[in-house]
């Protein structure tokens, strides 16, 4: 699955600025950030968007421009041209850190040309009841991509290769989705508005077999032009589960090993997560979504929140060994869809537990790395200046303390309304010990075994200076301030 206690970045955020020309600026810290400790970077979509420039990547226009053809209104995508992602991907690796591509395969936006084709409009919250007879639409449904005039692939896309849209150029019904003549809504996705295969633009028909056949023909073109190591998918909820197996063996069998896959399923729901792993054979990791949720509760509920119920109903609890945990993206960031934030007070608690625990692959946000700042309007309509500080002091210690210390039995002191704590025994390869407290209220300590008699240990954060001592049995009894965590380690 992942590397060895390896630590995942999401190397954007929602905001980013188009001026960066964040290829440049990945290939330019590929060394800075593998000597921090990170072994992989999951890069933002690189191929054409509807928006050109602007386009964070999921508005997906052409999958086989990479910045290369005049489309859109642009030549580069928001990130840079071809070659600049080329040459990112190329610098990550030669030091050591994989890559995945996020990718999109729900839907198509921005076609050109129309069709007319019958429909059947549904609610948007009722996919199982119309909402009226069938008639003639006008879609937006025919790709020719003249831009590329068919270099790499000559597929053009057409109405039937979709299973339904929600504009009407005839005149466009609000809160609609029209399923298109002859077409069901694809199975096997989640069940929310009765049936959540659709999502945006025109949503791709996977119940079609020349659609499965130009995505996988577009996987493999994507993994020999780029030489990626796995995918992060997108909005795998809307997509029948069984495709994905067939999709990944085609695609390794192609390559000759195998990939790295993280989907983002996002429900606050463990069940129905595990579900979905064993729907897709185990073949791709789920992003942890009740864990960043249990984060976003207990950050606001200002140390009222039982910590020691921090991992209950998640898949690092669970299903440990195909969980990204993750504490923030750029969904949940702050004014974005799927808004519920950690509070920064909170973070270095987050990033302790996920990244100093043996379960899960931990992700580490752009956003909380760098900081961000950027306005936008909220859902009231009001403009918001966002201002998201930068946690990399505390990161950077926890990756080392993974890179060091995070090995061995893992004992857990799970029992204190606000303090928990737990300690990493090591190995024979990392022979150190580790000891992690933290609390959300009041600081305190908690004796604590590390296995290690009459030893020094001190606070790898420096928020406490003076050092625990261990007795002749292996325990010490370690210490945190009030809203925050401390990590010690063996001297």
């Amino acid at each position: 699955m992942s590397q060895i206690n390896g630590t995942m970045m999401q190397y954007f955020h929602w905001y980013i600025d188009p001026d960066l020309i964040l290829w440049n600026q990945v290939k330019n810290k590929a060394q800075e950030l593998a000597s921090a400790g990170f072994t992989a970077m999951w890069l933002p979509p690189a191929y054409k968007g509807m928006g050109g420039t602007y386009d964070v990547g999921y508005a997906v226009y052409d999958m086989y421009d990479l910045g290369e053809f005049d489309q859109q209104g642009t030549i580069r995508t928001k990130y840079g041209n071809r070659q600049q992602y080329l040459d990112a991907v190329k610098a990550l690796q030669n030091c050591g850190i994989h890559v995945y591509a996020d990718t999109v395969l729900n839907h198509r936006m921005g076609g050109i040309n129309t069709e007319v084709v019958k429909a059947t409009p549904f609610s948007q919250s009722d996919r199982i009841n119309p909402k009226g007879w069938a008639r003639d639409i006008k879609a937006y449904t025919h790709y020719t991509f003249p831009g590329r005039q068919g270099k790499y692939s000559n597929f053009e896309w057409h109405w039937w290769h979709f299973d339904a849209v929600d504009y009407d150029a005839f005149g466009a019904e609000s809160d609609t989705v029209y399923l298109l003549e002859n077409k069901v809504f694809d199975d096997y996705v989640a069940l929310e508005k009765g049936n959540f295969a659709y999502l945006m633009g025109c949503d791709l028909d996977f119940q079609s077999q020349e659609v499965r056949d130009e995505v996988t023909r577009w996987g493999k073109w994507y993994l020999d032009t780029t030489g990626v190591n796995g995918f992060r998918l997108d909005a795998i909820k809307h997509i029948p589960s069984w495709f994905f197996p067939q999709w990944l063996d085609e695609l390794e069998k192609h390559v000759g090993k195998d990939l790295f896959v993280a989907g983002e399923y996002w429900r606050n729901d463990v069940n129905t997560l595990q579900w979905y792993v064993d729907a897709v054979s185990g073949k791709m990791s789920v992003f942890d979504v009740p864990l960043h949720y249990n984060f976003h509760y207990a950050s606001k509920s200002a140390g009222n929140y039982d910590m020691r119920c921090i991992l209950d109903g998640t898949m690092m609890q669970q299903v440990p060994t195909h969980a990204v945990t993750f504490v923030e993206n750029h969904d949940s960031q702050p004014l974005q869809a799927l808004e519920s934030p950690v509070e920064p007070w909170f973070k270095p608690l987050a990033y302790a537990i996920i990244m100093l625990r043996a379960e899960g692959y931990p992700c580490v946000f752009y956003a909380d790395y760098y900081g961000a700042e950027y306005e936008d309007n909220g859902r009231d309509g009001n403009s918001y200046n966002i201002v998201l500080p930068s946690h990399r002091w505390i990161i950077d210690k926890l990756l080392y303390a993974r890179q060091n210390f995070a090995y061995g039995p893992q004992y857990d002191y799970f029992d204190n309304w606000n303090i928990i704590g737990w300690t990493r025994l090591g190995d024979e390869q990392h022979p150190q010990a580790m000891a992690v407290i933290m609390s959300d209220g009041v600081g305190g300590s908690k004796w604590m075994e590390v296995g290690k008699p009459n030893a020094k240990f001190y606070d790898l954060t420096e928020h406490i200076q003076e050092p625990v001592y261990t007795n002749e049995r292996g325990w010490g009894e370690f210490r945190c301030h009030g809203g925050s965590v401390s990590v010690w380690v063996q001297q």
